[in-house]
């Protein structure tokens, strides 16, 4: 079994709402409370819950929605309370509820009134997709009857979009739950789970995204190369197969936002070129398509940040595994699945360098954000990048006291992730002539360095390796 590793403060989050239900039993008439979880498919909700259900040790009843008819999704939830550990649960075995509503009536009449419980409703959007006016009815259930029990009711949802508009202002089940994102796995977490070296756990990071599942197929001792070539020769490996079933299951009508993430995911990231990459789309189509991802969070549209308004604009991925897969693995899963991944494996290598490079820039600069203040650097309430149209002027880092316009910059930076270069004195010039591109005032100069600083350069003001940037997340108290 694997161990379950990291998530303290969520698990801290759940343990909280848990002990308010119980506190709240003997003397407010409506004890339950409701958390909303939110995050990416295969980012370990599920696991989360099961593990706080374990370790709490009360009645406990977990359905998951499939996206199937509203009369199959029924018949679903009805066997998950009979299966569960409900005290009552029998009840539904001697009369099946014939709609929503009677069901959410009858599960609360079966919660224990004297202990805690916990019910958990995953994949919720599917339900308010499928259900007629699902939204109305939880709202009424919870208002009129689940509240009044002591039980902590847990909705959980992948769709990013759908979970914030359930708690949105107008919506029925507005403010009648608490909001709780879980991310991926972060380095620090990562590095636990696979017992490896800061430098490392930042590389582990890049490949499998923070994503529990994939992270737990990686043999103990193993390093990156014989952890690829593992899930290479493997044809159903976590690492192959999970960005298919995420991007199946985000985009099943959609086929042109999924064509316009892959021409992203191959490292395009301006409008002109993604439309080039995307086989000429009209530019309509491409707004229609990137408001798509975008407000589903798979993809950020990223603005230079500096003192001055600007127009440009970058897309990204927003997940470092779906960046890697889809630069790497899903345009040449026929040579893996005639079990020739180590001709993907070789080209991997030979471009891994230069990918890493950029591709780790958002979680280098959200590890810098999380350390300050630090080494003599100010918190900065913005960390960014600048660049031009042109590309003649690109900074690394920019620090300021707000995004994307800001009225002071803090500090500017460079990052040199390579295997072998510290940073040097020529480096520092660059840096120094981009800090004049973007402004005449003096602010301090940093670098961000896999290999460290050439020990005679002068001019810095900060320095960062990999091992600082790793402390930033660790946990804290």
């Amino acid at each position: 079994m694997v161990e379950f590793v990291g998530r303290e403060h969520e698990l801290a989050v759940l343990d909280g709402m848990l002990d308010s239900v119980l506190r709240s039993a003997s003397a407010d008439p409506r004890p339950g409370k409701c958390l909303l979880m939110r995050g990416r498919r295969r980012i370990g909700k599920s696991s989360l819950v099961e593990a706080f259900a374990d370790r709490a040790q009360v009645p406990f009843m977990f359905f998951t929605a499939a996206g199937a008819s509203e009369e199959l999704e029924l018949e679903a939830f009805v066997e998950a309370v009979v299966t569960s550990s409900l005290p009552d649960r029998a009840v539904f075995e001697e009369s099946r509820p014939g709609n929503w509503s009677a069901a959410l009536r009858q599960l609360a009449g079966v919660l224990p009134d004297d202990r805690p419980s916990i019910v958990v409703i995953d994949e919720a959007p599917y339900l308010m997709e499928r259900v007629d006016a699902f939204e109305g009815i939880l709202q009424r259930s919870w208002d009129r009857e689940l509240s009044r029990k002591p039980v902590l009711l847990i909705l959980v949802g992948s769709d990013l979009a759908m979970m914030e508009a359930l708690d949105s202002y107008g919506r029925p089940f507005h403010q009648r739950g608490t909001q709780l994102v879980l991310g991926p796995l972060n380095p620090f977490e990562v590095a636990q789970m696979l017992h490896l070296e800061p430098v490392d756990a930042f590389d582990a990071s890049l490949v499998t995204g923070g994503l529990p599942l994939i992270c737990a197929n990686w043999s103990t001792g193993a390093d990156l190369w014989q952890f690829l070539a593992e899930e290479l020769a493997n044809p159903v490996s976590p690492l192959l197969v999970s960005a298919e079933r995420s991007l199946a299951a985000e985009f099943p009508d959609t086929a042109m936002a999924g064509t316009v993430l892959q021409a992203i995911g191959s490292g395009e990231r301006t409008f002109s070129n993604i439309a080039r990459a995307a086989g000429g789309i009209a530019h309509s189509t491409l707004n229609r398509a990137l408001e798509i991802l975008v407000n589903k969070r798979i993809v950020v549209a990223e603005q230079p940040l500096s003192t001055q308004p600007s127009k440009e604009k970058h897309y990204v991925v927003a997940d470092p595994y779906l960046r890697f897969w889809l630069t790497f693995v899903g345009p040449h899963l026929a040579e893996v699945e005639r079990l020739r991944g180590d001709i993907t494996l070789d080209r991997i290598q030979q471009r891994w360098v230069s990918w890493r490079g950029r591709v780790i820039e958002p979680l280098l600069r959200e590890s810098l954000a999380r350390l300050l203040p630090s080494a003599g650097l100010p918190s900065a309430p913005a960390v960014g990048a600048y660049w031009t149209r042109s590309n003649s002027v690109e900074i690394d880092v920019v620090g300021a006291d707000r995004a994307p316009i800001a009225k002071e910059l803090l500090f500017v930076g460079s990052m040199k992730w390579l295997e072998r270069s510290p940073f040097d004195a020529h480096d520092l010039v660059a840096l120094q002539r981009q800090r004049a591109q973007l402004t005449s005032a003096p602010i301090p100069l940093l670098a961000i360095s896999r290999n460290g600083v050439d020990p005679t350069l002068n001019g810095l003001d900060a320095a960062f390796g990999p091992e600082d940037l790793f402390e930033a997340w660790r946990p804290r108290g």
